[in-house]
């Protein structure tokens, strides 16, 4: 007990600051990079999900590949493959934030497209025959009546694959790019702190991953409680 207390007694004030400072910086990198990734997995999701149901295989079976692969491929390989292997091919170099963008984007789309499928596919039968019913196309029967009814059941699926985004994007640290995880490794390899440092980190991805748990939480009772009206 007295080892411990001596251990945080020789903490230097302006290291914690400073740490601190550089750590919440990381911090507000993670959350763009999981915002923009989820964001644009948000678009591709609900195309590629719609395409999954198309009853046009041209569209269907392109959707499930895409969906297999990624799905059944690690993120960290698919970051290896954009950031290492694609420059080779297009014989272009690819920045880190450009290469961990576009990897972690189409991989939470495939998360997304499974998320808004299953939803869709909970929306009863009968809404699809109203809106035929008033002379509504697929496309605006969609648009206008299924997709927004899918999109309230599927908050607590979206925001569970923000949070595991958000802990996933700590993965492009290995590409070099800065954010939470590898402000943690560059602090620790300049002071060899790596207790207090790692511990910080957890305690800062665990109040992220908390806070915004809580927010999904205050929309889907937010939305539920208006669907019931």
């Amino acid at each position: 007990m007295t080892s411990i207390i001596e251990y945080f007694s020789e903490l230097d004030f302006e290291f914690v600051k400073n740490s601190l400072w550089l750590l919440l910086t990381g911090a507000i990198v993670t959350l763009e990079i999981t915002l923009v990734a989820v964001s644009f997995g948000v678009l591709i999701g609900l195309f590629v999900g719609m395409a999954e149901l198309s009853s046009y295989r041209l569209l269907r079976i392109p959707a499930k590949v895409y969906v297999d692969i990624i799905r059944g491929t690690p993120l960290l390989v698919q970051i290896f493959i954009i950031y290492f292997a694609l420059p080779n091919i297009i014989n272009m170099r690819i920045e880190p934030y450009i290469a961990a963008v576009v990897a972690c984007s189409i991989n939470s789309g495939a998360y997304v497209a499974e998320i808004f499928r299953s939803g869709i596919q909970s929306i009863d039968k009968g809404q699809f025959e109203a809106g035929r019913s008033l002379g509504l196309t697929w496309s605006q029967t969609m648009k206008m009546i299924v997709v927004p009814q899918a999109f309230r059941r599927t908050i607590p699926q979206l925001g569970n694959e923000f949070i595991a985004m958000l802990k996933d994007s700590s993965l492009v640290s290995v590409i070099g790019f800065e954010e939470l995880t590898r402000k943690g490794q560059l602090i620790i390899a300049a002071t060899y702190r790596s207790f207090e440092i790692w511990a910080a980190v957890a305690v800062i991805y665990l109040v992220m991953t908390l806070t915004i748990s809580r927010f999904v939480s205050y929309l889907e009772k937010k939305y539920n409680s208006k669907g019931h009206r």
